[in-house]
């Protein structure tokens, strides 16, 4: 048999809107990162549009804030992640790294028996 691997794709809805996932993770992660929306937005390849709607969408699903916001002015505008946004982060993580555990070990006890 071939090398088989198992992928699995992970996210958080709430009522059947999703609120959290991978794409969204990694804006989050770019936002610490750059200090930037924008920047961030670019380094993983959608519109400064697209991610300020999945902010909006995020902080309106989950009840809180996710990214402070600092508007333009002499030195430029900026961006960082909330305490909370932080720890969310860390909790998906977490999460994710545990359903990786179970999704491998139930692949290779049917796969590989």
């Amino acid at each position: 048999m071939t090398d088989l691997k198992i992928k699995s794709k992970l996210w958080i809805e709430v009522d059947g809107n999703p609120v959290f996932g991978r794409g969204r993770r990694f804006l989050l992660e770019a936002i610490e990162k750059y200090g930037s929306i924008n920047q961030a937005a670019k380094e993983i390849n959608i519109s400064y549009r697209k991610a300020w709607g999945f902010i909006k969408a995020m902080e309106e699903r989950l009840g809180f804030r996710l990214v402070n916001r600092q508007t333009g002015g002499r030195n430029g505008g900026g961006a960082s992640l909330t305490k909370d946004a932080r720890e969310f982060l860390e909790k998906y993580a977490a999460l994710e790294h545990g359903i990786r555990e179970l999704v491998d070990r139930r692949f290779n006890q049917v796969f590989k028996a």
